[in-house]
């Protein structure tokens, strides 16, 4: 075990290395994981593969946020949907049986993984014009798609609010991977908070009487 905790943390780093410049370290650590740990349920995997990103992501959102002015309209609207999409994405995840959703994960990471290489535009400034409400809507509605990934599978979660922040809403690339790790904070903190509740089924019975009177 010792040696696969060694490993665990060698990838972590790693992972963490990646996610600050540019995001998609879980494109790293996720399939590591799931290769050291094959015999723990793919939901839990997932869950604490969030500890550890969430670590590095508040650490690289910290940093980012001396540099740059948030769009807080933009930014709320975003974490909020992310955030309950997210929660969304973990329970689902944790439904769905091992032998189902791993295969899928693979699959999943290996097309992120080669669109992210193939993608040439990435990172570049794309200049867009667009109102406050616009901006609002269509930050609020990537939220829900994105935040949705991140609590199912999650690797890429950073690349992708790069690639739209950019190429939707036209940020510049630091402004971008400031708003991003805010984002990504919120996605992980939704997928680390249901991984720590009780067992769902529990917490039902136990409160179904509320629904009741």
């Amino acid at each position: 075990m010792v040696n696969e905790l060694i490993l665990l943390c060698l990838v972590a780093f790693a992972a963490g290395f990646i996610d600050a410049i540019v995001g998609g370290g879980g494109l790293l650590q996720t399939p590591a994981i799931l290769l050291i740990l094959p015999h723990y349920p793919v939901a839990t995997l997932l869950g604490t593969t969030k500890i550890p990103s969430m670590a590095g992501t508040t650490l690289a959102a910290f940093k980012y946020s001396k540099q740059v002015n948030f769009n807080y309209k933009v930014l709320a609207a975003c974490v909020l949907t992310a955030f309950c999409a997210a929660l969304l994405g973990a329970f689902l995840v944790s439904r769905i049986d091992n032998s189902v959703i791993k295969p899928v994960i693979l699959v999943v990471l290996i097309l992120v993984a080669l669109y992210t290489y193939f993608n040439k535009q990435f990172g570049i400034h794309q200049e867009k014009v667009h109102s406050v409400q616009k901006q609002v809507l269509m930050a609020g509605l990537f939220g829900v798609v994105i935040g949705f990934y991140d609590g199912l599978i999650g690797p890429g979660t950073g690349s992708f609010l790069i690639l739209v922040f950019i190429a939707v809403l036209g940020f510049d690339f630091i402004g971008v991977s400031a708003h991003a790790k805010i984002v990504n904070m919120a996605t992980n903190l939704a997928a680390i908070i249901y991984s720590a509740l009780p067992d769902i089924s529990c917490f039902n019975m136990r409160y179904q009487w509320l629904f009741l009177t």
